[in-house]
């Protein structure tokens, strides 16, 4: 009997790679010129205008307080739904569409969801490595999705 599977885009951030569900995903777009917003939270780079629509876009590495290095032609941003607002999230890589059986998924390790990692939804298995599966409902509080929000209102 077969297993359920979560289809995923699994993407790299420095040395490690994430997955989020395939159904959030909107688009794949090559990084593009960002307008700086001026007061936006850090890890909000500004927004975009992608076929007339205005996107927040957002530097998952800043939002992850993890090291960033320098644009690279490999990254990408990807347009996704949060909480019913489209937002752009930058990445180093995007490096597959897949398919991961809820066998190879585990819960994540209950010392790293103590801090504030809602958005971890757990670490998958896919050949040999190891894949940490994000949550994006999560990956903004509240307020952060109101300022979000209030961006794609007043450039419309």
């Amino acid at each position: 009997m077969m297993s359920d599977e979560r289809q995923v885009v699994i993407f790299k951030l420095g040395n490690e790679e994430y997955a989020i569900p395939i159904m959030q995903v909107q688009e794949i777009i090559r990084m593009t010129d960002i307008t700086a917003i001026p007061q936006a939270p850090d890890f909000v780079e500004g927004i975009i205008n992608l076929r007339g629509r205005i996107i927040p876009i957002i530097d998952l590495m800043k939002r992850f307080n993890l090291e960033g290095g320098e644009y690279s032609d490999e990254m990408r941003i990807v347009v996704v739904d949060v909480q019913n607002q489209t937002v752009g999230i930058i990445v180093d890589m995007v490096s597959e569409v897949s398919r991961l059986s809820e066998d190879d998924i585990e819960p994540p390790p209950e010392t790293v969801t103590l801090s504030n990692t809602a958005y971890l939804s757990g670490v998958g298995k896919l050949d040999g490595r190891l894949i940490i599966l994000l949550d994006l409902d999560y990956i903004l509080t509240e307020k952060e999705i109101a300022a979000v929000s209030s961006m794609n209102e007043e450039k419309m």
